[in-house]
């Protein structure tokens, strides 16, 4: 007589396919998560690239102008990347009577959140 004294199992008992799928849900959240984050990290680095484009053309025109700018603050928009963008540029008065400081801030329409900050000197012409 023989007896089977072992029993072959296969497959997998519900309980380890429940701890399976409870670990793949949380890894997979974890990388959902990850990748909203990149395309947030991605969506804000454009908009402050494009944003100190729009400083850096302001400066670049303050430049080529040889203008001497008034230490009062001006403001503007511009159009970069298929959007619209306010500036504003203050110019100060400097310890060196012949330049001038001038900062250039850059927002969309309506924020109040700074997206682009660039200071240059200029030389009185």
């Amino acid at each position: 007589m023989r007896h089977n004294l072992h029993r072959c199992a296969h497959g997998f008992t519900l309980i380890e396919v429940l701890v399976a799928l409870a670990v793949l849900a949380i890894a997979l959240a974890a990388v959902v998560r990850t990748m909203g984050q990149s395309i947030d990290l991605a969506a804000d680095l454009r908009e402050r690239t494009l944003a100190l484009w729009v400083a850096q053309e302001r400066a670049v025109s303050l430049q080529l102008n040889n203008t001497w700018p008034d230490l009062s603050a001006t403001t503007g928009t511009a159009e970069m990347g298929g959007r619209e963008w306010e500036w504003k540029q203050q110019a100060t008065a400097t310890e060196v009577a012949d330049m001038r400081r001038v900062d250039i801030e850059v927002r969309t329409p309506r924020s109040p959140d700074l997206r682009a900050r660039l200071s240059i000197f200029l030389r009185k012409p």
